[in-house]
């Protein structure tokens, strides 16, 4: 269970009266993107779960999702707590449920890998035609047959640079931050190399640049720490993520856009899209009418997330190659 820190011990230092602790605001008073304890309590097991001010039970959170998947939404919601400590208890457990499930859904990555035959391998399946002219080659030389003899087949993903776009404008929730922060995780473990994340509202913030060491759970945890707030400028963002991958070196490059692409200016976003070397967009379940229209205008691929842990899933199924 997280709670709030022991209490100072009797006779220290005291702060003086009329003067706050700090600079940040106490638990429980609301500031401006957040969500206070009376909101979060229509939530049948929020007093399960968070029985007081500061305090997270994971135990109770687990019990939660084993029976209900969706209280997930609960804890989603968290991450925008008032409550200084239950937010960031919050953060810390999505960040890691994200990255579980971000490494969860690698498997269902089946249309982004092909088969290749590779020489002298000790693992895959061995290609016995493949491997015929080796093993003559070692009869006929009286020797045992060698792994440099064999020809076996393995998976291997082709090299793919990724640019996440995150909008952070005045829609976002704890719900859509959760799915951003899903996809990021998954493209760090898809693309560890070649992969920025960017969020943007009325500016554009380069959270991760394309080649960087930060950590998938930094980029997270940064990622689910966002408040929406200000207008939607599309086009520029979609322009920085163009910039990104313009440094990359693999072959297939792909910006993917988590937003209701509800932009605020007339800035030319379908035109910026069009242009783009692959765009998919994933927008939430509830307000996705703006997102189809670009995609349908720009020839991108898109979906809509029902639940944010399964982004990465989506994600996948998205990335795989089309059909002819």
């Amino acid at each position: 269970m997280t709670g709030p820190p022991a209490a100072a011990a009797a006779g220290g230092p005291r702060p003086k009266a009329g003067r706050p602790k700090s600079g940040r605001p106490k638990s429980g008073r609301r500031e401006a993107g957040t969500t206070g304890r009376r909101e979060l309590a229509g939530h049948a097991r929020f007093a399960e779960i968070s029985p007081e001010v500061g305090v997270l039970d994971e135990g109770a959170m687990a019990r939660a999702l084993a029976e209900d998947p969706t209280a997930f939404q609960l804890l989603a919601a968290m991450t925008a707590a008032t409550d200084e400590r239950l937010r960031a208890a919050a953060i810390r457990l999505s960040t890691r449920i994200v990255l579980e499930r971000a490494r969860a859904g690698r498997a269902s990555a089946r249309g982004i890998s092909r088969l290749r035959p590779v020489r002298g391998a000790t693992d895959g399946d061995l290609d016995i035609d493949a491997s015929v002219e080796g093993v003559s080659a070692a009869r006929t030389q009286a020797r045992p047959v060698a792994h440099d003899d064999l020809t076996t087949l393995q998976w291997a993903r082709p090299r793919t640079a990724f640019a996440v776009v995150v909008d952070r404008s005045g829609s976002m929730s704890g719900a859509r931050l959760t799915s951003a922060a899903t996809v990021a995780a998954a493209c760090a473990l898809r693309a560890p190399q070649e992969h920025a994340v960017l969020s943007f509202a009325g500016s554009v913030d380069v959270i991760r640049p394309l080649v960087s060491d930060i950590a998938p759970a930094a980029v997270a945890q940064r990622l689910l720490r966002l408040r929406g707030h200000g207008v939607t400028r599309l086009a520029e963002a979609l322009h920085a993520a163009q910039d990104q991958l313009a440094h990359a070196r693999a072959r297939r490059q792909v910006v993917i856009l988590l937003s209701d692409c509800r932009s605020t200016d007339d800035d030319g976003t379908a035109q910026t899209a069009r242009a783009l070397p692959e765009l998919i967009i994933l927008a939430p379940a509830d307000d996705h009418e703006q997102a189809a229209h670009l995609a349908r205008e720009a020839g991108a691929r898109w979906a809509a997330i029902e639940h944010p842990l399964d982004a990465a899933a989506v994600l996948d199924r998205l990335l795989e190659p089309r059909a002819g």
